[in-house]
């Protein structure tokens, strides 16, 4: 496992990162998520990130109890505030990220995280009052450093420009083969002011593994099959999208890698990011994506990997 550098922080992260998004307190059984976590520092992964949403505070106790035993200098933990908890407890607000702070650390069972992200942005509260609460957790000791998640550039441009504050270090957006918008606006806006990204879906769901075939029944035990995952991925099972990964398949051969690895490094290929998160069910799955660290991809089939997405995206509807 290779490490980078979490913008203009002191943190190290691994390249490959676990989440909890759907899967841990949600959709995969107690027993299979401790496993999917022992086997994570089994191979270098020291990144973990999580939500207070993610099953309204089920993946924080999970993982809670999941890291109890171990040394807390020996992970990075990532938590996000913004989701709704309650129909009133929700955003922002400095009452909301203060409160939610104190519940995220109860849950985790730790004093500390080493990075709290505003999980969307709120449009509902001024945003001098989001910047001064998060800098308030930050001067408690509560958390390390701050990021964001899914901001705009000028979002993002907003933050930094706002003196006296605890400045970002790291954005966590939606970026694979199938989507990158990121690479507009705000990885250049990133890119100057000292943050990484910490990108998430980086196999769009699984689709970019190929086990999602055109015009056959999805696989019985995968996350399109479960009703407490499938609702995301929807959007990528579609024809033309389903056809186009097949097509990378040769590719990857080529590059002597699985799909799923090929499209992690092509990620990673990408100076800014810092780690990609993946979410698991089984601790082989995790095996297979760290492997995608430190592989080297001949450029031109990631440049023929995207001619091929980029075909299927101009392909008329069905």
């Amino acid at each position: 496992m290779r490490y980078r550098k979490l913008g203009d922080s002191d943190l190290m992260v691994s390249e490959i990162s676990l989440g909890s998004w759907l899967t841990f307190g949600v959709g995969v059984e107690r027993d299979k998520g401790l496993a999917c976590v022992n086997a994570a520092f089994d191979l270098g992964i020291n990144f973990i990130d999580t939500a207070n949403v993610y099953g309204r505070g089920a993946a924080e106790s999970f993982l809670g109890e999941a890291l109890a035993d171990r040394p807390r200098d020996s992970y990075v933990l990532a938590t996000k505030v913004w989701g709704p908890m309650s129909d009133t407890n929700k955003g922002l607000s400095r009452g909301q990220i203060l409160k939610q702070m104190d519940a995220s650390l109860q849950r985790l069972k730790v004093d500390h995280v080493d990075l709290y992200q505003c999980h969307r942005y709120d449009p509902d509260t001024p945003l001098q009052e989001t910047m001064e609460a998060l800098s308030e957790v930050v001067r408690q000791g509560k958390a390390r450093y701050i990021g964001f998640s899914e901001w705009t550039s000028q979002q993002i441009e907003d933050a930094f420009a706002i003196p006296g504050v605890e400045r970002f270090v790291s954005s966590q957006p939606q970026y694979s083969l199938l989507w990158r918008r990121p690479e507009q606006k705000v990885i250049p806006v990133c890119k100057a002011n000292g943050v990484s990204q910490i990108v998430w879906s980086p196999i769009a769901q699984g689709v970019l593994s190929g086990k999602y075939l055109p015009g056959a029944a999805v696989p019985a035990d995968s996350r399109a099959a479960s009703d407490a995952m499938s609702t995301p991925i929807q959007s990528w099972l579609q024809p033309a999208v389903l056809e186009a990964v097949q097509k990378l398949k040769p590719l990857a051969a080529e590059a002597g890698c699985t799909l799923s690895q090929f499209a992690l490094a092509w990620v990673l290929r990408e100076p800014n990011v810092a780690s990609a998160i993946v979410g698991v069910s089984r601790p082989e799955q995790l095996a297979e994506n760290a492997a995608a660290s430190g592989l080297k991809v001949d450029p031109a089939l990631f440049a023929r990997a995207e001619e091929i997405v980029a075909e299927a995206r101009r392909a008329p509807a069905a």
